[in-house]
């Protein structure tokens, strides 16, 4: 069985037990919450919600608050020697357990 689930502005395809690298949320370590789901697949049925699937929550578990890895951001002018730039950055991110999907 899987499920469809959306964070925010993101969907995830996503089953029982697999870890989830997520945006940075509120919730504390060890929290747990639950997600809308958009679609469920059992296998052999589908069932695709309007947006949302009734009755569906995908029930989630924090389990640690990290960082991504460095990406480099650089702003180039070729003959302006002033606006050479390069900036690094770093998402906060949460990784996510699924516990359970209830459909």
């Amino acid at each position: 069985m899987y499920a469809v689930i959306q964070d925010r502005n993101r969907q995830y395809k996503a089953t029982a037990g697999v870890k989830l690298t997520l945006d940075r949320s509120e919730h504390a370590v060890g929290a747990t919450f639950e997600m809308p789901v958009l679609l469920v697949s059992d296998g052999s049925k589908v069932k695709v919600g309007a947006p949302f699937v009734a009755g569906a929550k995908a029930v989630c578990k924090v389990v640690s608050h990290t960082r991504g890895e460095k990406i480099t951001v650089g702003k180039f002018k070729r003959r302006k020697h002033s606006t050479n730039r390069r900036k690094g950055f770093r998402a906060e991110l949460t990784v996510v357990e699924v516990v359970s999907i209830n459909a």
